[in-house]
């Protein structure tokens, strides 16, 4: 160990993932239960930039663990992607105790966490983001709400597109991943998935599978498509016109971030809460807790990011034999 860990602070960054706040109690309770103060980070790098830092007890995180988004608040910075910000980040860090930070985020708040970590200050990052897109890890927090959330709106669009005998599009979150997309189409039946990593964008295939479709009797199809292809709403009417059924696009937007998470996502977070803590009061630094092969490890943050992640093949074709 380089120094003595008397105070960690920990802070929740980029987009707000179900889990976050299992993370935090996690975090919190297993530094105090090592003798470690914690001191909160409100509003990501922003509020550590503007010093919005306060002491946590026990008790701030009690009644936490099954709400959703982040009892710390998140939001984008974009000072702090300065050489600037980041050296006066690490500088109130000092001002104020901190020894080490708990960063909970994606691959852009790791990169945050990666320059604290040059500044001197130690840092671990925790996996929190709904897309399931951090190469190093087979567990994201959030990831099992968000699909659970998205699931059952698809479900309830389909109820309604076989009622009226529709063709319905489901627009997913998943800007360049497109996990949501994949797990959701297979596990409600969808027709066709369009996703970042495979989608050729080729329309006429689509308008002749529904074509097809109707001509064996089939009377819905549900389209779930990823938010990085988008144009529902324009795709709707496109293919309404080329196939003469009624089609309709759904955006499901943030409501997969919120609400409550799943035990899947509160138990998970609770564990990486509690490693992240573990191991950075033990004087670990630069480092990305993980997932991996059914156990708890922990990467370098810069080995995590140069790892890349790719859509299984297998999976794919797996969801075009059963459409």
């Amino acid at each position: 160990m380089d120094k003595e860990i008397k105070t960690i602070g920990v802070l929740t960054s980029g987009g707000d993932a179900p889990g976050m706040n299992a993370a935090i109690r996690a975090v919190v309770r297993e530094a105090l239960h090592n003798k470690v103060k914690v001191k909160g980070i409100k509003r990501g790098y922003r509020g550590l930039l503007n010093e919005e830092i306060f002491d946590m007890k026990s008790q701030d995180v009690a009644g936490i663990i099954q709400l959703g988004g982040t009892i710390l608040g998140t939001a984008r910075c974009s000072e702090f992607r300065t050489e600037e910000g980041q050296a006066k980040g690490a500088e109130i860090c000092r001002k104020h105790g901190i020894d080490g930070i708990v960063v909970i985020g994606g691959d852009g708040s790791y990169r945050g966490a990666q320059a604290l970590a040059r500044h001197g200050i130690n840092t671990i990052g925790v996996p929190g983001t709904i897309d399931l897109d951090i190469a190093c890890t087979d567990y994201t927090i959030g990831f099992d709400t968000a699909i659970n959330t998205a699931m059952d709106a698809i479900d309830k669009v389909k109820d309604t597109s076989s009622s009226h005998e529709r063709c319905s599009i489901i627009e997913v979150m998943g800007r360049h991943a497109g996990y949501i997309a994949l797990w959701c189409g297979i596990s409600t039946g969808a027709e066709d998935i369009l996703i970042p990593e495979k989608y050729d964008y080729d329309e006429q295939k689509i308008v002749d599978h529904i074509i097809n479709n109707r001509r064996i009797g089939k009377k819905h199809h549900m389209i779930v498509n990823a938010e990085g292809i988008g144009h529902s709403t324009s795709m709707a009417k496109r293919i309404e016109a080329a196939t003469g059924v009624e089609t309709r696009a759904t955006i499901l937007g943030y409501m997969q971030r919120g609400g409550s998470p799943t035990c899947t996502d509160r138990y998970y977070a609770s564990i990486m809460g509690a490693y992240a803590a573990d191991i950075l009061v033990q004087g670990k630094s630069n480092r990305v807790v993980a997932f991996k092969n059914g156990a708890f490890v922990d990467y370098d943050i810069e080995e995590a990011l140069a790892m890349t992640k790719e859509i299984s093949e297998y999976e794919y074709q797996i969801a075009w034999n059963l459409r």
